[in-house]
């Protein structure tokens, strides 16, 4: 009995890809003989995740090979247009510059987050690794370019992995065409699914293109004379002609080949064996689900892949193709019939009947199934049925359920809305009677007033209560604050329909308490045209009210930050007599001399018209009556602020009215200069001498005169003397200097030299650019405001400059009757 095996096919491993892979083991295995020199590797991924293993071969391939620079080529299509919200995209002509390389940015972006983990694979191993983006439509024309401009030794691409009987290759594939671009100085290797598949040496080494296929399944193959060869010598026989003919030949012509060589076999061993052979292909025929043989040419082997349903078809016209084919291939058997050719058409004819059978089988399966998926139909469609009845069902629940909401909604209104009309009334009648309270209260102080006025103890201020203190400033609003210093903070409010400055003190510090009462006592028993006037206090809480001063602080106007009105150089003048002559009302002060000790731009506050008054006299001392014979007084501990400290007082402790005169020097030289107290001084002494004093005077007071401004210049410095005996006396020669610069300055302003219009009224002048208003208009928040300064403000704000409040919008009304009195007030002025 002749017993037929079926092998199990075996794929083909070329002798081409033999001698390739050994040369490349060969390769590897050289000593580096230039002691190896850095080498550069490039890998091209496309971003998805199955590059990790073309990464992963790279590492361990190359990570051996001594100092090795890794670049990851990344190709993305070029970038034509913006995308849209709506979905659609901007041609790149049409947009912007800075949104297009913005949008440009962003992919870049995305790109790089894209690649980073494969970057962080091989910077894991302490390898160098680099990331380039190459935008280009033809990957593989700009994979070639960049490996050419980075001299790249080695490239490493994928590729997917293709079976013998599954497809041809492509010829134009992308990895075909990347491998025929690349310089021929670079090694270009393959790699599907972690494995090398191929690789194309450089012009240094062999120029064939290897193929390894990764295989160790083995087994004899059979020669077309019907012998067995051993596996050594199977791969050897097949020509790469023979190969392309076995791969490029239908299936139903590999079929008969493999049947021939069969009947070959069987005529060789004798007819006996026909029916043993038969009764073996029978069970075979049974065992297996397929009716397409796959033939093997190395190994001749028969096998029973899966198919369709629809093979049936197929097999059918195999079967013609095969007669077809036997009988223009097989002439002179049909001339000359035989015994050998009766069983060549008897075993055709039984492996037909075991398709045949095979198919009919595969029918009644499918019509099982097809009678299996109807009734599964008709279920399906019963259940829509039934979820069609229970959505009707929910559908009118949520009607029902949306008539309770709106109902329940109604009644919610309505208890709302009775919930508002009482709150109404308990705010009316709770302001009722907090007026009825605040009322009450101001009787019973002007009660207590008259009182003590009857019986002689008039108080020299008015007291506050702090509920009227906090009413005033809005609980101490942020947009109420107008300053803040070390020992308080300055709010502007309205009391008894006055504006006036509220200065709250830190009352938790002790010495803050101590300079508190000191103020009010100085304050309440002097009184002065350039001393700043107490209103009133609330001593319980540590508050002074003082009169508001328009134009805020000297050192506001002298360094402006943009709003502030430039003083001009006669008013300069005046406001350094004025000073001084406010210092000489302290230091004459009777029973006891007063010494500011803390005199400094920032405390010297300015009205609408500039005139000058003297504030924050808390760290004022009272020289004690056995003090007036000596020129100094002895105080521990040296106060005030840094520049302005007398330095001998700093460094002996010793306090006399001229440590007042070299703070009012510093004072003269910022007025001459607007620049900061730090080594002014040493500024001015340089520019006298090397006569160019009027390169530092403040350009934004006019046309300085030149005689009277180096005497002020010069007295100034005189004042600032490191010894106290230096400098000259406030009352006999600072003050005369002072008041004659004055009236020069005076008569100057008179005679024309610089003109000196009437101030305009408060409402005139816009609250961000403290000048008169050419344009105004008004705001959401009910304040007036140049135009152009209310536009710039909101360009960059959403709040109010005078509230601090949110706008409820941005729109501007011009207010065209302020407009008209501007306009009349500026005629008024020119005539």
């Amino acid at each position: 009995m002749l017993k037929v095996e079926a092998f199990q096919p075996t794929r083909i491993r070329g002798s081409v890809s033999v001698m390739a892979e050994k040369e490349i083991v060969e390769y590897q295995g050289q000593p580096n003989v230039l002691s190896n020199p850095p080498m550069t590797v490039g890998i091209a991924i496309d971003g998805k995740v199955k590059c990790k293993y073309l990464v992963r071969w790279a590492l361990e391939k190359f990570i051996h090979e001594g100092v090795v620079s890794f670049k990851l080529l990344h190709v993305y299509p070029r970038i034509m247009g913006v995308p849209t919200p709506m979905g659609n995209s901007i041609p790149m002509s049409q947009v912007r510059e800075d949104v297009a390389l913005a949008y440009r940015k962003d992919v870049e972006w995305e790109k790089t987050e894209m690649l980073l983990p494969f970057k962080k694979i091989i910077t894991g191993k302490k390898m160098q690794a680099e990331l380039l983006l190459i935008e280009s439509d033809d990957i593989a024309s700009a994979v070639a370019k960049e490996v050419k401009n980075l001299t790249i030794s080695k490239l490493v691409i994928g590729a997917a992995s293709v079976g013998m009987f599954s497809r041809k290759v492509k010829k134009h594939s992308l990895t075909s065409r990347i491998s025929d671009l690349t310089p021929s100085f670079c090694t270009v290797y393959v790699v599907s699914k972690g494995k090398l598949s191929s690789i194309r040496q450089s012009n240094s080494g062999s120029n064939v293109t290897s193929s390894i296929k990764d295989d160790s399944s083995q087994t004899s193959c059979l020669t077309n004379s019907g012998t067995t060869l051993p596996p050594s010598s199977c791969s050897d026989s097949i020509s790469a002609a023979s190969y392309g003919h076995f791969r490029s030949s239908s299936l139903p012509v590999q079929r008969f080949q493999a049947l021939s060589h069969i009947n070959k076999g069987l005529l060789i061993l004798g007819a006996t064996s026909l029916e043993a052979n038969h009764s073996r292909n029978q069970s075979l025929a049974s065992e297996f689900d397929q009716d397409v043989l796959g033939f093997d040419t190395c190994g001749s082997n028969l096998e029973y892949p899966e198919t369709r349903n629809s093979s049936f078809q197929s097999s059918m016209i195999d079967a013609q193709s095969w007669t077809i084919d036997e009988g223009s291939t097989s002439d002179a058997l049909v001339d000359h019939p035989s015994p050998s050719d009766q069983v060549d058409l008897n075993f055709e004819l039984e492996k037909l009947r075991l398709e045949l059978r095979h198919a009919r089988g595969m029918y009644e399966i499918a019509k099982t199934e097809a009678m299996d998926t109807s009734r599964k139909m008709d279920d399906l469609h019963q259940q829509r049925l039934k979820e069609a009845m229970k959505l009707e069902e929910i559908k009118l629940k949520v009607s029902v359920a949306e008539e309770l909401a709106r109902q329940e909604e109604e009644k919610y209104n309505a208890a709302r809305r009775e919930a508002e009309y009482m709150k109404d009334c308990a705010e009316r009648e709770a302001s009722e009677r907090r007026n009825v309270e605040m009322k009450t209260l101001r009787d019973v102080r002007q009660k207590e007033k008259l009182e003590d006025a009857l019986h002689g103890n008039v108080r020299p201020y008015q007291i506050f209560t702090w509920e009227e203190i906090i009413s005033a400033t809005s609980s101490f609003s942020e947009s109420c604050k107008i300053g803040m210093g070390a020992y308080g903070t300055v709010y502007k409010c309205n009391l008894h329909h006055k504006t006036v400055a509220v200065k709250v003190l830190h009352s938790k510090e002790k010495h803050n308490s101590k300079q508190f009462q000191q103020e009010l006592e100085i304050l309440s028993k002097v009184r002065h045209p350039h001393l700043l006037l107490l209103i009133g206090a609330c001593p319980d809480h540590g508050c002074i009210i003082y009169e508001y001063m328009d134009n805020g602080s000297l050192e506001e106007s002298l360094l402006p930050k943009g709003n502030a009105r430039p003083i001009p150089w006669y008013s300069r003048f005046r406001i350094a007599w004025e000073v001084a002559s406010a210092l000489i009302f302290l230091h004459s002060s009777k029973p006891e001399p007063i010494i500011h000790r803390d005199l400094k731009p920032a405390n010297i506050l300015l009205n609408q018209e500039f005139v000058s008054k003297i504030g924050d006299v808390g760290l004022s001392t009272v020289l004690q009556a056995d003090s007036l014979q000596s020129t100094a007084y002895k105080d521990t501990g040296p106060v005030g602020t840094l520049c302005y400290i007398d330095p001998e007082y700093q460094r002996t402790g010793l306090i006399s009215p001229k440590s007042d005169v070299y703070a009012l020097g510093m004072v003269i030289l910022q007025l001459l200069t607007a620049k900061p107290a730090i080594a002014l001084t040493h500024a001015v002494e340089n520019a006298i001498d090397d006569g160019t004093l009027l390169d530092i005077l403040d350009k934004e007071a006019g046309n300085w005169p030149q005689e009277e401004t180096m005497e002020l210049a010069l007295l100034g410095l005189s004042c600032t003397e490191l010894r106290r005996r230096d400098r000259p006396d406030l009352k006999d020669k600072v003050l005369p200097a002072l008041e004659r610069l004055k009236e020069t300055a005076d008569r100057a302003c008179r005679t024309g030299v610089s003109r000196n219009v009437s101030s305009p009224p408060n409402h005139f002048i816009c609250p961000i650019v403290k000048d008169v208003m050419k344009d105004p208009c008004v705001a959401a928040d009910g304040y007036s405001y140049d135009r152009k300064a209310i536009e710039k403000w909101l360009e960059g704000n959403d709040k109010s400059p005078m509230t601090n409040l949110p706008l409820p919008h941005k729109y501007l009304v011009p207010n065209y009757t302020l407009l008209s009195a501007i306009r009349e007030w500026n005629s008024m002025n020119n005539e």
